[in-house]
Formats: C-alpha cells, structure tokens, sequence
C-alpha cells in the first residue's frame, strides 16, 4: 500500500504545481497563436524570434558571468536551432489552418518520436508495456485527424487536414530537439545549451523573416490586440524554455508528459468557453485515448528510473577511473588540478532528466 506522507512530499507538491504552470504556458501560446491567426497576421518565426533573444540575453549574460570553457562543440547549437526554430514555424503555421485543440492534441505524437529516437541513438531500453502505450497514444491521434475531416464545423480551421499535417511535421522535429537537449543536459550544461539555443536560434530566425515574413511584418497594423499575443506568446515561450529543466530537475520526465497532457484539457475549455465552439464528439475520444496512452507508458517508471541512476553511477564511476589514470602521471597534474578550478555549477550534470518528451516543445515545445 502507498504512503501518503511519503507520496506527498514536499517535491511532489512543487512539481505538481509546476507542472501545471508549464501546461498553462503551453495552453498560453496556443491561444496567443490562434487569436493572431483569426487577425489574419500569419508570422510565425518572428513570434518565436523573442523567445529566442530572451533566452540569449538572459543565459548568455550568465555565461559570461561564469567565465567557464564551453563542454559542447558550437556547431552543434546551430544544428539544434535550426530545428527548434522550424518545428516552432511549423506548429505555429498549423493555426493558420487547424484548430487549436488539433493541435494540443496532435503535438502528443513528440512521444513516440522521443521513444524512437532515444531508443535508436541513446540505446534506452523500453518495456512492452510502455510499447503498448505508445500505440494507444497515436491511436488517439488518429482519431484527432478522422474527427477534422468528419466534423461539420467549419471552426475547426480553413484546411484542417493541411494543418494536421504540419503538426505532426513540427511534432517530429520536437522529437529530435528534445532528445538532442537531453543528450546536451546530460553532457554539457544547462545554462550553456540554453544560451546557445537562445543565440543561434534568433540568428537562424532573424535571417528566415528577412526572406519569408518581410512583407507581412509590414503589412500588420500593430495594434494593442496584435501586439499583446505577440509579446504573450514570446514570454510564455521563455517561461516554459526556462522551466522545463526545473522540472526535469525536481519530478522527471514523466511528471513533465502527463502535466503537459492537461495542456489539451485547457484548450478544450477554452475552445468552448472563449471561442464558444462546439467540439466534435470524437475529440473527447481521442483524448481520452491520448490520456489512456500516456498513463499506460509512463507506469513502471520508478524501475527504468533506478536502472538509468545505475547506468549513470557506471558512467561516474568510469569518469573517475579515467580521471585517476590521468592524474596519476606526474606531468599531468597540474593540467587536472587546474581544470577542475574550472568547473563551477556547469560541472554538475542533470541526470534526472531521463526522456525528454515534453521540453516541447517545443517545445516546445522547449
């Protein structure tokens, strides 16, 4: 039987509040997405564009605080920005054509892209169990695509299969991001991926407007109501970038997907409430499937948690044999002695970031 006072920790409470701070942010830039799609402003690199300065004024100003040598080739930050910014365009682009509750739920297909991936490149054993889960998840997301073309209601967006498809493009692109920050988590540092991602991707931004949204960042007639969730989409994407690890950090990855799950229940709400829609029937299916999917993978973690703190004491332990070898000729010492000055807080890695399905992103989406 469960203890209670052992459940219900002080860590627990935190992550759970958090967590739903992060599925709100999440609901948040949907709904900034879908007001500035229905102004009929269709710029999606210039929203993330803020994000991706704030992340680089804010980290990179830590960085150089710190003084300490990079633990991560550059050119690989520009690999990762130039995916992150595009699965951003593509899941931003999908409002233009979709409704925002297609998109919530559709963007859950970054789970079976992480478990693929982290199982192809990383070597992460998965159970039966959360294979199952797997396809439970993108049976509902089946579902979510049969329901936009079977739905009469003309809300649901002007080409909805069109913006399905670019869901699910960005959501796969998610896939890779996350799984490459947890590689970048797990080796390098937090601070510093953040502070590259932050810089490379508004690079990489900044150039695609200049050839792509030139002329509709003219166009656009900057009003409160163009500007307000254009600048709230920007901020809560910051938000969420930044609170992700933390999360990662306090609860794991699993605590990270299911908070993020409940980011659909809140489009859904405000799809009825704000927009006054009607919501097709079969969403409530699918979600319910894409809820069913996630709580059958995400069981059994706390096994999978104690083998990857296994695998992670080898890799120290390893670390330190290495260490020994080295320090122990005479001609070297100096070089350790003097490199491990160096370290600071980057010299800790975060290892409790396990899967990384959920800095969606983004993804996000993150």
């Amino acid at each position: 039987m469960v203890n209670l006072d052992e459940f219900w920790t002080k860590n627990t409470l935190v992550g759970l509040g958090l967590g739903q701070l992060l599925s709100l942010l999440v609901t948040s830039t949907g709904f900034s997405s879908s007001e500035l799609a229905k102004k009929g402003i269709n710029a999606p690199t210039s929203q993330s564009f803020l994000n991706y300065v704030l992340l680089a004024l804010v980290y990179g100003s830590i960085m150089l605080y710190r003084r300490q040598s990079l633990k991560a080739k550059w050119y690989y930050y520009i690999l990762l920005g130039v995916v992150d910014v595009e699965a951003n365009f593509l899941v931003v682009k999908a409002y233009q054509y979709t409704s925002i509750t297609s998109v919530m739920l559709l963007d859950c297909w970054t789970i079976p892209c992480v478990l693929f991936l982290t199982w192809f490149f990383l070597k992460t054993k998965y159970r039966f169990k959360k294979l199952v889960g797997v396809v439970i998840c993108v049976a509902g997301l089946v579902m979510v695509v049969f329901s936009d073309v079977h739905s009469a209601d003309r809300s649901s967006g002007s080409n909805p299969i069109k913006g399905d498809l670019l869901v699910i493009a960005g959501a796969t692109l998610y896939g890779v991001s996350n799984v490459s920050e947890e590689y970048f988590v797990k080796n390098a540092d937090r601070v510093e991926l953040m502070a590259f991602l932050g810089l490379f991707g508004a690079i990489i931004s900044a150039c695609q407007i200049s050839i792509l949204e030139r002329d509709e960042l003219k166009s656009i007639h900057w009003t409160t109501g163009a500007t307000f969730p254009f600048v709230g989409f920007s901020v809560a994407m910051f938000l969420f970038y930044s609170g992700v690890p933390v999360l990662l950090k306090i609860s794991g990855s699993t605590m990270l997907n299911l908070s993020l799950l409940t980011s659909d229940m809140w489009a859904v709400l405000i799809r009825i409430f704000a927009y006054h829609e009607k919501v097709d029937w079969m969403y409530f299916v699918a979600f319910a499937a894409v809820a069913l999917g996630i709580v059958v993978y995400s069981g059994g973690d706390k096994i999978d948690q104690n083998t990857a703190e296994v695998a992670d004491e080898e890799i120290e332990r390893s670390k330190h044999f290495d260490e020994e070898a080295v320090v122990g000729r005479p001609e070297n010492r100096d070089a350790v002695r003097s490199s491990k000055g160096g370290y600071g807080y980057g010299g800790k890695h975060d290892v409790s970031s396990s899967s990384a399905a959920g800095d969606g992103g983004s993804e996000s989406r993150s």
